[in-house]
């Protein structure tokens, strides 16, 4: 598999408890992909794979040529980078600043290339004027963006988010959509968990579905979220403009705000020329 992020055939149980069924993909370099599916559905297993927490009982996760049952979490932290859902459960330290640079100071880089990964990372999300703050007097929306520039700040190969906007409000997740964009046209795998389906369209090219631990549907997004029949046996609701899209019967389908919009004007001058 050729892959920047990979999963063989993979199966994981919690005891007697199937989590995982022969389970395959890949997300190559620069592509943006949502994980999608109920709760329940084995979303959370794939994340504590991919990061090292957990080693699957049958076939092989591939984080680029690394077989991550033979890495520690530690190691990974080289290729990988992961936000929780929970944030709070990544700050620890006095100040943002300082929290944002653990992850390059752990891994040995030297203060010059420390403060460039971290003011590029702080950038990225527009956290500077709260750089001198302690992470617990931020906002928990604030804290959310914190938790992701400290990802961004080890310049992973695979960026694995759980729920990144989960929380935030338009602004915030227009800030996470833009971050991620570019971290992944610098090059990186990004694998997103989310329920939120108009993120998803917005920002994310492909989605896969997992449904009771097996792969269900992997196709592009735009596809996949107008297509009412194949999201509701699944769980899914298609989000707002996918479903005006379809509604309208607009040409293309689109999905994303922009697009739809664009598409509206264009077929209205046309019937208003007609």
């Amino acid at each position: 598999m050729n892959g920047a992020l990979a999963f063989d055939g993979v199966a994981f149980s919690y005891g007697n408890v199937a989590a995982l069924r022969d389970v395959s993909f890949e997300v190559a370099a620069g592509e943006r992909v949502a994980l999608l599916g109920r709760n329940g559905a084995g979303k959370s297993s794939v994340v504590r794979l991919v990061t090292g927490v957990l080693h699957p009982d049958e076939g092989t996760v591939w984080v680029g040529d690394w077989d991550t049952a033979g890495r520690a979490p530690e190691e990974l932290a080289w290729r990988v980078g992961s936000v929780f859902q929970h944030a709070d459960q990544q700050l620890f330290a006095r100040t943002l600043r300082e929290d944002v640079s653990f992850g390059p100071r752990a891994l040995g880089f030297p203060a010059p290339e420390v403060r460039r990964r971290t003011d590029e990372a702080l950038d990225a999300l527009d956290l500077h004027a709260h750089a001198a703050q302690h992470p617990y007097d931020l906002s928990p929306a604030l804290r959310k963006l914190a938790a992701l520039a400290g990802a961004l700040a080890l310049e992973p190969t695979v960026l694995v988010l759980d729920e990144p906007t989960a929380g935030l409000d338009r602004a915030g997740r227009g800030r996470v959509a833009d971050a991620v964009r570019e971290h992944a046209d610098r090059g990186a795998a990004l694998l997103v968990v989310t329920h939120d389906l108009a993120f998803a369209a917005e920002t994310l090219q492909r989605g896969i579905v997992l449904d009771r631990g097996r792969l269900a549907c992997d196709e592009p997004l735009d596809r996949l979220l107008t297509s009412a029949e194949r999201l509701k046996p699944l769980g899914l609701v298609p989000p707002p403009v996918a479903a005006l899209s379809v509604a309208l019967d607009l040409p293309g389908r689109p999905v994303r705000e922009r697009d739809a919009a664009d598409t509206l004007a264009r077929v209205a001058g046309g019937r208003s020329r007609s």
